[in-house]
């Protein structure tokens, strides 16, 4: 994977940077750049980008936290809080109409299959997710990042803020390829599911870019561990990964270290330049060992019928629950008969158990030698012979 590249917008002369990206001579679109940092105005740089051409976006846009004083400890320090110039709007509607503009944008960027994750806290999270859906976008999740070392409320007239929110969106309605890598994720997590609510760590540490005095370079820099979860969740070795917010690089770091490709929009040269040097020194994974867990939906898709003519079950067999209080016979046409019912697999497991649906590979056991076996077990047979002669 090639080093970080920092592009400056000034190089690119039919763009007009401004704020909300308002005032702007259209160039013609090109595909994006891969593994590089374009500095300039993020909505002003992804309009000069092709339709359809990014596979994940992760946005961390200004909170605009509206600080309009200087936050004291108790002991009277002053707390590095964000007051920067990028996090200051005029007003709520300023903030709304600068939403929307990257908001359109991103949404015109995103493959049919691809999706998009933006975080945010209680200032702007809410109207972020009601523009969102205003925009056509197809919420799929809220994930709640709780911190188990969040920064204490120091005034003491509120409850400690241990949590941002992610808004997790496909491009529309419609969107149903896209990119979720279930089986990895239950798989390394101790065979469950991942919840919507991930408990990590603030950006701490080593972890922590400094400037040249040790102050932090970035006041909102994300963990590595947030941005891991983002990308294994949603994205494939290879994909493009869209940050229009790049900041300190985190994104743009870990998509190295997973093999993904990434394009950093930045307005800061100082933190744009921070950024590649600290992409600059990750090391790709190795292959191997990124390589995603199987997911069960890019099977070979394998009929009842197929188990019948294979030879592993044959007609007139019975097949029972786990707790062998129902009994069905295996019609020669792949269907079951069941108290006189006749249908699918999956429609008389779901009328044995008075349910509207049932997975009948998981429900219905074939009996051998006094043990119970799903008769799951053997469409798996057949779908490793089918592996095999592929290969």
């Amino acid at each position: 994977m090639r080093n970080a590249r920092v592009g400056a917008a000034s190089l690119q002369p039919r763009i007009k940077v401004s704020r909300t990206g308002s005032s702007i001579v259209r160039p013609s679109r090109a595909a994006p750049s891969r593994n590089a940092i374009l500095q300039g105005d993020c909505i002003s740089l992804m309009r000069t980008l092709s339709d359809e051409s990014v596979d994940l976006i992760f946005a961390d846009p200004p909170y605009n936290l509206q600080l309009a004083n200087t936050l004291s400890r108790p002991d009277q320090t002053i707390v590095d809080a964000v007051d920067d110039d990028w996090d200051k709007f005029t007003d709520f509607a300023a903030y709304d109409a600068f939403t929307r503009d990257w908001l359109i944008e991103a949404r015109r960027l995103m493959k049919p299959s691809a999706t998009i994750f933006v975080i945010g806290s209680y200032h702007n999270i809410f109207r972020v997710g009601a523009i969102m859906q205003d925009l056509g976008f197809w919420i799929l999740n809220d994930i709640v990042w709780r911190k188990n070392n969040p920064m204490p409320n120091f005034r003491g007239r509120r409850f400690t803020n241990a949590h941002e929110t992610m808004i997790w969106a496909s491009r529309d309605a419609s969107s149903k390829s896209y990119t979720f890598n279930y089986e990895m994720l239950k798989a390394g997590n101790e065979d469950c599911q991942m919840r919507s609510d991930w408990l990590l760590p603030i950006c701490t540490g080593a972890e922590r870019l400094k400037d040249k005095n040790g102050r932090k370079a970035h006041p909102t820099q994300k963990p590595e561990a947030l941005l891991a979860r983002v990308i294994l969740s949603a994205s494939k070795a290879g994909d493009l990964i869209l940050d229009p917010f790049f900041g300190a690089g985190t994104t743009g770091a870990v998509a190295k270290r997973l093999r993904r490709d990434y394009l950093g929009l930045e307005r800061e040269a100082a933190y744009a330049r921070a950024a590649a040097a600290r992409i600059d020194s990750i090391e790709p994974l190795g292959q191997d060992i990124l390589v995603a867990a199987p997911s069960k939906r890019s099977e070979p898709r394998v009929a009842f019928v197929s188990l019948i003519e294979s030879g592993l079950i044959a007609p007139g067999a019975v097949l029972l629950d786990v707790k062998k209080r129902h009994r069905a016979k295996v019609r020669a046409d792949g269907a079951l008969s069941l108290s006189g019912f006749i249908g699918s697999i999956h429609k008389t497991g779901a009328l044995a158990q008075g349910l509207p649906a049932c997975n009948g590979w998981t429900f219905w056991h074939y009996e051998k030698k006094g043990k119970l076996y799903p008769i799951d077990e053997l469409r798996s047979r057949i779908r490793s012979e089918l592996r095999e002669a592929a290969e």
